[in-house]
């Protein structure tokens, strides 16, 4: 694709690699074959082909409107066609960068601004959102089913264990986990912890950024980044921890991408390289695990239910994890019931389910259709946030893969 950038761009670093993630794409249209949004809308300026075309429009100096920030608010992010794409277009980049420059000059209306600041502010701080997750779950049959939604029920964590390895990993809490699903990290310390590795939390660190990076405020998630780093970073350099466990995958991918985010940061640039170096989803860490976890599981009585697989785009498009998280699982004895279009969003995609819900809402109906019609008894992913959104469509439990590993080796209920 030949490109003329703007002057205000074309000379900025925003604008080098822009212009040479423009260039790469040649319009074939694979691409929207796996857009979740243009299947649905069927509008090619809601799947990736037209949203790089305004993107290049604007990068050009042409004017942008209301119509160009819907059309790539409603984009999911899901990176779908990037896993398509024959020509290795890295569209996630572009449309963050298109998304920041329309952010500041299309003014948005007065709710849009409302919802997005409290969502920005509210979701990223751990203690005021569990807070608040404590308080909805006491209100929760007053809630509108929009929120309702978003409440799960709590559930305790059981035991952590105590650090007593030679073998050390840190694990992110995150933002929403802790409030939301303690037991997903809770889990993943005693798989870890039969296989001979502790697994520990650092004081200080929390939200990823995500949040922050795509409600297209990419000041407050390099300030997120920064202060993961400086929390994780003196056990590090003292070789006190070997990797980084990332139990959400959606979190896996923006801290894999620190190194990319605070690239022209002289302070923090080789600190933020180093620790996306040491990030690892934890199948990865388990799957290197299988030759000696493998008789474990098979040593375990009983006939585990079946399981249907929902593979979060983060890990299978952001992560490009595919098939560990299922030879993990049949080792361990579930039969995975098949299901169809599993390239496919949930839906979920951060907070996107509470901004544009309706589409949200389509996309989980598909998803938990093609879920469900293996007739599983239970729904696994690997995502906080899928597992929730789906977990509001469905009777069937949805829960994190871990935990299914976690029940077969230690017991604890699902």
């Amino acid at each position: 694709m030949q490109t003329q950038l703007a002057d205000f761009i074309r000379d900025t670093p925003e604008g080098r690699e822009a212009d040479e993630i423009l260039r790469k794409c040649v319009h074939c249209g694979f691409c929207t074959a796996t857009c979740p949004t243009y299947q649905l809308l069927g509008d090619e300026l809601d799947g990736p082909r037209g949203r790089i075309y305004l993107i290049k429009q604007l990068l050009e100096g042409q004017p942008v409107t209301a119509k160009t920030q819907l059309h790539l608010d409603r984009c999911l992010t899901c990176r779908s066609c990037e896993t398509t794409c024959p020509s290795g277009v890295h569209y996630s980049r572009l449309a963050d960068i298109g998304r920041e420059l329309v952010e500041r000059q299309v003014p948005r209306t007065a709710g849009n601004k409302v919802a997005r600041w409290l969502l920005r502010e509210l979701v990223p701080r751990t203690g005021v959102f569990t807070v608040a997750m404590k308080a909805g779950r006491l209100a929760r049959g007053l809630l509108p089913e929009a929120l309702k939604d978003k409440v799960p029920a709590a559930r305790p964590a059981g035991p952590w264990p105590r650090p007593r390895h030679a073998r050390r990993m840190l694990a992110l809490a995150g933002c929403v986990q802790p409030a939301m699903a303690p037991t997903i990290n809770a889990a993943a310390a005693r798989v870890l912890d039969v296989l001979g590795i502790s697994l520990v939390e650092a004081d200080g660190a929390g939200c990823c950024g995500a949040v922050r990076f795509h409600l297209n405020d990419a000041v407050g998630a390099r300030d997120n980044a920064r202060r993961n780093i400086d929390a994780w970073w003196p056990l590090v350099e003292r070789g006190e921890v070997e990797a980084i466990a990332m139990t959400a995958s959606g979190c896996g991918v923006q801290v894999k991408d620190y190194g990319h985010l605070l690239q022209h940061d002289t302070l923090y640039a080789e600190k933020a390289r180093r620790i996306a170096e040491l990030t690892r989803d934890i199948s990865e860490i388990v799957a290197a695990e299988a030759e000696r976890l493998t008789p474990m599981l098979r040593a375990k009585p009983g006939t585990p239910p079946p399981v249907a697989w929902h593979a979060p785009c983060t890990l299978q498009h952001g992560l490009k994890l595919r098939g560990g998280v299922e030879q993990l699982l049949t080792a361990a004895g579930f039969h995975l019931t098949p299901v169809r279009d599993g390239h496919l969003c949930c839906g979920s995609a951060g907070t996107y389910s509470l901004l544009h819900p309706q589409l949200a809402g389509e996309l989980r109906e598909n998803k938990l259709a093609a879920l469900t019609a293996g007739e599983p008894e239970l729904i696994a992913s690997a995502n906080i946030g899928c597992i929730t959104h789906l977990q509001a469509g469905t009777a069937l439990k949805v829960r994190h893969w871990v935990e299914l590993l976690d029940a077969r080796l230690n017991g604890f209920p699902l």
